[in-house]
Parts: structure tokens; C-alpha cells; sequence
């Protein structure tokens, strides 16, 4: 992490004078760069080289009443705009934040959190076209987290959209969404460690979200629904994982699907882990399960990550016999 500058700004001037206010804030920038190379036994592989790089830039700062603030804007590759968001620390409350809603907030960073030496059974090279959570990070939404008043061990989060339908305005005056079919949306996640139920090692987590949509029949018959259930516990070396998604899309067709996700990740030593991961995804009406078995290796020499994965796919896209199997050597560094 570069420091980038120090800001400190005593008071305002002009017509804001009467409400200057006292506040100093850091700026930090991060980085990172990961290539690849990708093969499939099944399939034609064309270029087997990737790259992709991006950086952040973060900001925070404290008022004069005790309240903090936050700011922190993403880039992904090539300099494409990612995603921006703006937290608010409320003493006595907890984290307000403002967010884009591109990923990151609400029931979607949910959607695998399976351990693994590197990447999630569907994130390691073929992935298997599943249906995955959403929540309602289509839109841009406000989500509270930090709670002061929640329990020890306890973690809740909360998010709300007025639209959720992949818009946001990136105008300050502007507006976005409004796409005739979603509309306002909520998510409530719940995550326990022990400090709540006592067991070492064991962490519980939960969530639901429900999206409003306007039912013209043809193509919409309900609102989306989605649920998220799942587990970790880590004992000497060992971390094993299990999680179940079930989504009510509010489609005519193919309205819900249920994924099964589940893993073990072995930590060799300080450096070196090794994982086998699983993941099935259900579609209602298909007999066809979209799957996925990925064995992974991963080595860290300090800011470099070396990772290898051999990912074995079935029924992509709920396909009968759309099956593939891939290779893919990862070398990622973060600065």
C-alpha cells in the first residue's frame, strides 16, 4: 500500500465559513495484477494466456462530532470504471455506506463463500453457468453494517435499493434504473462467530433477500427471492465448508434454481495450502444438474501468489453432456 498524501484542512472559506469544521484524512492506493494460462481437455482453447490488473484508491478522514468517513472508488482492467462507494461512521449507530452496486454489498457477497486454496469450485477456470445470488446489487443501494447495539459475535447487515435492476447513476445529481420490471429491493445478512455461540472455529452465516417486480404474466409472475445458509469451521490445518442458495427468480420460466456448495482447504504450512471443492446448481424443470469438482494447490512468497487448479465440469449451463475439463496456472501479485 503507497501512501499517497495526507489532507488537513483547518477550516473553509466564503460563503461555507460559517460551517467550517476541523478534519484530516488519508489517501491510500492498491494494487494488483493476476496472469494466467488456461487449457481445456474438451474443448477448443484458443489463446491460453490471460491477464487482467486493476487498482483502488481509498480514502478516510474523521469530523469534528466523532463522526468517520470513507470513500473508495475501483478500477479493473484496461482502466474500466468499477465501482465507488461512500461509508459514514455514526457513533452510537454503526457504518452507513452508499454504494454503486456493482458486487460487494448485500446478499451477493454471499453467493460462495466456501473456503479453497484459491478460487471457489465455479471461479477456478470453467465455470459452470449457474444461476447465482444477486441480491440487490443491480442498483445502487444504501447498506448499514457495524451495528453498536448488535451482540458480540454477531455481525448484521443490512441493504436497501430503490431500483434493483443493474442501473446506478454516476452523476450526482443524476438518476438510473427505472427498467419497467424491478423495482425496490432488500437484503438481511447474518453472520456468528463464537464469541455468540461458543464453538472455536465455527462460523455461521445467513441471509435473504426480496426484490419487488411488476408481474405483467407474459414473463414475470412473482418478485425474486433468494436464501443463503451455510458454515465454516477451521481445526488444527484443516477448514471445511458447506453452503446452499435457493432462488425464486419470479420468472414465467425457469422461476427458481438450488445450488449445493461444499469443500475442505488443508494449510500445508504458513505458505503452501491445498483444497478440493464441489458445486451443483438445480434448475426447476431441468434434470440436468450444472456441477463442478476443482482441486487446488496455492503458494504465497509475500506480495506473489503461484495457484494451480484442475477443474472438472458437467452439464455447463444445465446442458446435457456439455461437459469440460481445464487446467489453469494462476500467478497474481498485490502491491
Amino acid at each position: 500500500m503507497n501512501k499517497l498524501s495526507k489532507l488537513g484542512v483547518s477550516a473553509l472559506c466564503g460563503s461555507l465559513a460559517a460551517v467550517s469544521a476541523a478534519y484530516a484524512g488519508d489517501l491510500s492506493a492498491t494494487g494488483s495484477a493476476q496472469v494466467t494460462w488456461m487449457s481445456k481437455d474438451d474443448a477448443v482453447t484458443g489463446n491460453p494466456i490471460g491477464m487482467n490488473s486493476g487498482f483502488g484508491l481509498k480514502g478516510d478522514g474523521e469530523l469534528d462530532n466523532g463522526w468517520s468517513m470513507a470513500f473508495a472508488i475501483a478500477h479493473t482492467d484496461a482502466g474500466a470504471y468499477s465501482n465507488a462507494n461512500i461509508t459514514l461512521g455514526i457513533p452510537g449507530f454503526g457504518d452507513l455506506r452508499i454504494d454503486q452496486g456493482t458486487t460487494g454489498t448485500g446478499l451477493q457477497r454471499m453467493d460462495d463463500l466456501t473456503p479453497s486454496a484459491w478460487e471457489e469450485a465455479d471461479g477456478a477456470g470453467q465455470a459452470i453457468g449457474k444461476t447465482g445470488i444477486s441480491g440487490i446489487t443491480g442498483g445502487a443501494n444504501i447498506q448499514i453494517e457495524n451495528f453498536d447495539a448488535q451482540p458480540d459475535g454477531l455481525a448484521i447487515v443490512v441493504a436497501y435499493t430503490k431500483d434493483a435492476d443493474s442501473s446506478s447513476s454516476v452523476a450526482e445529481k443524476g438518476t438510473g434504473g427505472d427498467s419497467g420490471i424491478r423495482g425496490s429491493g432488500f437484503d438481511l445478512s447474518l453472520t456468528a462467530t463464537d464469541g455468540l455461540h461458543g464453538m472455536a472455529g465455527l462460523t455461521v452465516y445467513g441471509g435473504l433477500s426480496q426484490v419487488d417486480q411488476y408481474q405483467n404474466t407474459s414473463t414475470v409472475n412473482g418478485d425474486k427471492e433468494e436464501t443463503v445458509i451455510g458454515f465454516k469451521y477451521a481445526a488444527g490445518g484443516f477448514t471445511v465448508g458447506y453452503q446452499q442458495n435457493d432462488q425464486d427468480t419470479g420468472l414465467t420460466a425457469a422461476t427458481s434454481y438450488e445450488t449445493t456448495a461444499y469443500s475442505v482447504v488443508f494449510a500445508v504450512n504458513d505458505d503452501l495450502s491445498v483444497s478440493y471443492g464441489h458445486v451443483e446448481s438445480e434448475k426447476q424443470g431441468d434434470t440436468d444438474t450444472a456441477e463442478a469438482d476443482s482441486f487446488q494447490a496455492a503458494y504465497t512468497m509475500g506480495g506473489a501468489t503461484f495457484a494451480i487448479a484442475e477443474t472438472q465440469a458437467d452439464n455447463i449451463s444445465y446442458t446435457a453432456t456439455n461437459n469440460k475439463d481445464s487446467t489453469t496456472v494462476s500467478l497474481s501479485l498485490a502491491f
